[in-house]
């Protein structure tokens, strides 16, 4: 959020980079030095302020573009095409490292990033994936020896159980192609994988996996 009194400690000169094409001032920037310009006694003519308001609008145009293109780039582009390259979805993948941990997600990343021959971006994956098996561990841990679970309307010991979905999620949008189509793979391999994975989680030996979000969905059912 632009502040007045912040612009306000500008001099004129300034203030006045502020209405060229090319500056990187947010609109409302623009409006406000505008508006401390006119306090101080500078004049814009017609023509001056049909410039300006071209510069807000453009900038205003820039941004809206800028979000439906984020918004574009956060979606799963799933297609019918017999032509598309098949993939394990990220729904998918963001629900199943959800439920069943966060290395399950990574292995079906790394093995999406396999199909598309990006091999470094797969190893960096499940590397990622192993680590946070430990960190997710460690971390639950910490937050609940050291009572940082429950407070108020925040419960912290979900956050090791969400991060790492979360950062899958992120490594999805940076490291895979914009907005590639693509057929969903079938379930069948994840759901073999799937099993003894669960077997696992369920059995929780000496712990392990009590911060997994599965077993904490589990435990509110009964």
């Amino acid at each position: 959020m632009v502040k007045k009194s912040v612009l306000a400690k500008l001099s004129d000169r300034e203030l006045e980079k502020y209405l060229e094409n090319d500056n990187r001032f947010v609109p409302d920037a623009v409006k406000i030095a505008v508006q401390i310009l006119e306090e101080r006694g500078r004049i814009f003519n017609d023509v001056e302020k049909a410039d300006i308001q071209n510069i807000i609008q453009n900038k205003i145009d820039s941004e809206e573009q800028k979000l439906k293109d984020e918004q574009e780039d956060l979606k799963d582009h799933i297609t019918d095409d017999p032509s598309a390259i098949a993939l394990h979805s990220k729904t998918l993948i963001w629900t199943s490292s959800l439920f069943l941990g966060t290395l399950f997600g990574a292995i079906l990343m790394a093995l999406n990033f396999s199909t598309l021959n990006k091999y470094t971006s797969a190893i960096l994956t499940l590397i990622f994936g192993i680590i946070y098996v430990p960190f997710q561990y460690y971390t639950y841990q910490f937050i609940v020896e050291n009572n940082f679970g429950n407070h108020g309307k925040y419960n912290f010991e979900l956050l090791p159980m969400v991060l790492g979905p979360a950062i899958l999620t992120l490594i999805w949008v940076t490291a895979m192609p914009k907005r590639l189509p693509y057929r969903s793979k079938s379930v069948l391999i994840p759901a073999m994988l799937a099993i003894p994975i669960f077997i696992i989680i369920l059995n929780n030996y000496n712990d392990w996996f009590s911060s997994y979000f599965l077993l904490d969905f589990l435990n509110l059912q009964k």
